[in-house]
């Protein structure tokens, strides 16, 4: 591979259309160091006066507080832009990680969490992964069996936060990157981390790509290349994903799938409108397992039936023909009695908030508000007379026939009594002898988890 001439990363920019200002993703290391000297190169060279600009770049070092030199780091960063003369951004982060998450996951997380809050409408995130990066990208997700998304590795350019994030330097190896720091004479600081062998990536690096490189000098070329066309493919794969999730959703806006029109395609269509669906509510892909489960456990289920598939970061529910995709539900105690002033937000633990205002409109009467509040849940046997129809109602029935809604929303909508008396049913309805058509106190359940 040939080193990085200017030249090409001014180019590689201009590809990608004009940026109101550039961040420069900047650890310390050879890597982001190599960037970081040509960006201050452009902003210095007049023949490009597009880049031209003491705010064009601007560096940012996050500050993860994970190793004892994280000090050090961050002040051998900002003196190299200070003598570079670029603007320098420090970020503290809190990168510790949750449970379940690796130590290496929680650092970018929350590095690229920081990354995103920085970028305004027509910014641009610059970052340094090259292409023994994206070689080590792309056999880390071979090796966990992944499919094409995984495959395609790290694309050179993706929308990210409000603009967008670049990688100027794919097209060119580390070797390359070391050629170009030595005859720039730049200095950087080593990660001691990037030695362990015991992560999987840095055992890639040291154990199994010098290897192959002594086989196939061009590994990392031909892995890179291999990414592409996974990318490409992905691409095509997608725009057949949103056209098949379209026919799923069945003309309904509320972000769920129709399991009949799931079940008119065949398990691969299946599970590529499943991942489709789920990356667009924000989960991350699950394993070819749970998908599994859900074709046969959701999909396949009877109408009446209500099962759930759940994984670390969600569940996929059913109720009669359509798919819920939920965020995991917290633990609920369906026998907890909740004393209520009326004046004050109540919490709900697990549950949301319910809260009451006076308005214009149908609510509670305040005559009968002042009485003794309690919040409760369904014990079962519930009943409700509403206003302008005839008898009592179970709430059984009006959640099935008047609401629709799904199980798992029923047993957590509170019920308000006033001096022992069932009054309200949620945000839903207000029973009589509690009605006020004109003037009352209303009631608002704040629980969005639930139904999206």
């Amino acid at each position: 591979m040939p080193s990085v001439p200017l030249r090409n990363i001014a180019v590689r920019l201009s590809q990608h259309g004009p940026a109101q200002r550039y961040w420069i993703g900047y650890s310390g290391g050879l890597d982001s160091h190599v960037l970081l000297h040509q960006c201050a190169g452009l902003n210095r060279n007049p023949a490009h006066p597009e880049f031209c600009g003491k705010q064009r770049f601007t560096a940012v070092h996050v500050h993860h507080g994970l190793q004892a030199a994280a000090d050090e780091w961050a002040t051998h960063c900002a003196a190299v832009c200070a003598e570079l003369d670029l603007p320098f951004r420090l970020i503290h982060v809190d990168a510790q990680a949750l449970p379940g998450q690796s130590p290496e996951e929680a650092a970018r997380n929350a590095r690229y969490r920081a990354f995103a809050e920085l970028l305004a409408e027509g910014d641009v995130l610059l970052t340094a992964q090259h292409a023994d990066d994206q070689a080590e990208t792309v056999l880390l997700q071979l090796l966990r069996g992944s499919g094409l998304a995984g495959l395609a590795a790290m694309p050179e350019a993706m929308p990210f936060g409000k603009g967008r994030l670049l990688r100027p330097l794919l097209a060119w190896n580390r070797t390359a990157l070391q050629d170009y720091a030595r005859i720039h004479r730049l200095s950087w600081q080593e990660d001691p981390s990037n030695q362990q062998t015991a992560f999987d990536r840095n055992f890639i690096r040291h154990q199994i790509l010098p290897l192959l490189t002594q086989r196939w000098p061009g590994v990392a070329v031909a892995l890179s290349r291999t990414a592409r066309h996974c990318a490409e493919a992905q691409g095509q794969l997608e725009r057949w994903a949103e056209d098949l999730l379209h026919e799923a959703a069945a003309g309904e806006a509320d972000g769920t799938l129709s399991v009949a029109a799931l079940r008119r395609r065949q398990a691969p269509e299946q599970r590529l409108v499943l991942r489709h669906w789920l990356k667009q509510a924000g989960f991350r892909a699950p394993s070819t397992v749970v998908l599994q489960r859900v074709i046969h456990e959701a999909l396949a289920a009877a109408q009446d039936r209500s099962p759930c598939v759940a994984w670390r970061e969600g569940e996929i529910r059913r109720y009669r023909d359509r798919l819920y995709a939920l965020p995991p539900l917290p633990a609920l105690d369906a026998q907890e009695v909740f004393d209520w002033n009326g004046d004050e937000p109540l919490l709900l633990p697990g549950n949301g908030v319910l809260t009451a205002v006076a308005q214009p409109g149908p609510g509670i009467k305040p005559e009968l508000w002042r009485g003794a509040k309690q919040v409760r849940y369904r014990q079962g046997g519930e009943r409700c007379r509403l206003p302008r129809r005839q008898g009592n109602h179970l709430l059984k029935k009006l959640f099935q026939e008047d609401a629709r809604l799904p199980p798992w929303v029923r047993e957590r909508v509170p019920l308000l009594y006033i001096d022992g008396q069932l009054a309200a049913v949620g945000d839903l309805w207000i029973c009589e002898p509690f009605a006020d058509a004109t003037h009352g106190i209303a009631l608002h359940w704040n629980e969005t988890r639930l139904k999206t």
